[in-house]
């Protein structure tokens, strides 16, 4: 049987300096590892996030923003407090919201890519 353990997740970005200043400035995520402009390790938890400077052939000459259909979801203790704190930050954020049986209050913002992700508080 495996037993896999989830380690690291490999976002390919276009700006690593500008992604930093987001997930390190802002989100406050600890940097394990940095190669200048080009590769980001941070630590996310149990997991870490890298952020990985893609190819020149895949760069875009527009505003970049991610198609990508991952999301990162943080676990808050006070998901009004952070939201209000992104929002200041002036972060893409929504409104928190919740579904019925539901035992998480969720809220999605986008870094400044556009990588969605996730704030969620258990009830």
């Amino acid at each position: 049987m495996l037993k896999l353990n989830l380690d690291t997740i490999i976002l390919f970005v276009q700006d690593v300096t500008l992604l930093k200043s987001f997930y390190v400035d802002i989100l406050e995520l600890e940097i394990l590892e940095e190669t200048r402009s080009e590769w980001l390790l941070l630590k996310a938890g149990n997991c870490n996030i890298a952020l990985h400077k893609i190819g020149d052939q895949y760069k875009s000459k527009e505003p970049f923003k991610s198609d990508s259909n991952t999301k990162l979801v943080f676990e808050v203790d006070d998901i009004n407090a952070v939201r209000d704190y992104l929002l200041s930050e002036k972060t893409l954020i929504n409104e928190i919201k919740t579904f019925p049986d539901y035992n998480y209050w969720l809220c999605d913002g986008e870094d400044p890519e556009g990588n969605v992700f996730q704030l969620k508080q258990r009830k």
